[in-house]
């Protein structure tokens, strides 16, 4: 039986590189003979990504979701995304690098969004279970220069990045008190060196927690 893979995460707030970070880990992981597969969420398998457009994306007439409602669809697209994509990846002992997980959910919807922690944890429990990240890497990058990528990126946003400024700085602690709530698994690193520098240092960071990739 394979051993189990490993599960990295990446957290941050909106416009803080994730997707490059990301891009970037798993091409040098696969140098080092590491089978890596890239996701994302939401998204990351079939039904997830559905649910994925109806998130960032409601309908017309609906307006946009409550916290709660949008909390049970994340966990919905999640509970797809475990058992097509992250579960089965692990099992055959690939790695797992995911652009967001339920940390991403803790920050957006519970510290900002209002939505009760019990909630938080009963849908934790009952969704993910014990296939937690084995590392999460929380890129921290100031809101001005998170805020100006965004808009550099691109000029329309969705449901979630179109927020206000007070919803995204809520977010912005949520993710630094999640790391220094869980020094054993979370890192933080400075977003705002260069994408080389902040690759390097994740890639020191990944090499430090497991051995079989120095």
């Amino acid at each position: 039986m394979a051993q189990r893979g490993r599960f990295i995460t990446l957290e941050g707030g909106e416009g803080v590189g994730k997707s490059t970070l990301a891009a970037v880990l798993a091409s040098q992981l696969a140098t080092k003979g590491v089978d890596v597969v890239r996701t994302r969420e939401p998204g990351g398998s079939a039904g997830a990504e559905a649910l994925r457009r109806l998130i960032l994306n409601p309908p017309e007439d609906v307006g946009g979701w409550n916290p709660v409602a949008e909390a049970l669809l994340f966990y919905a697209a999640r509970s797809d995304h475990l058992d097509r994509t992250i579960r089965p990846t692990l099992a055959r002992g690939a790695w797992v690098i995911c652009d967001r997980f339920s940390d991403s959910t803790r920050a957006y919807q519970i510290a900002a969004g209002g939505v009760a922690p019990e909630h938080f944890d009963a849908l934790e429990y009952m969704c993910v279970g014990a296939d937690a990240p084995d590392l999460t890497l929380v890129l921290d990058l100031p809101m001005d220069i998170a805020r100006t990528r965004m808009k550099l990126r691109s000029a329309t946003q969705d449901a979630i990045e179109s927020r206000d400024i007070a919803y995204h700085a809520a977010v912005y602690r949520a993710f630094l008190d999640i790391a220094r709530a869980n020094p054993q698994r979370c890192v933080v690193l400075d977003a705002s060196a260069s994408p080389d520098l902040v690759a390097q240092n994740a890639l020191a960071e990944i090499a430090q927690r497991f051995p079989e990739v120095r």
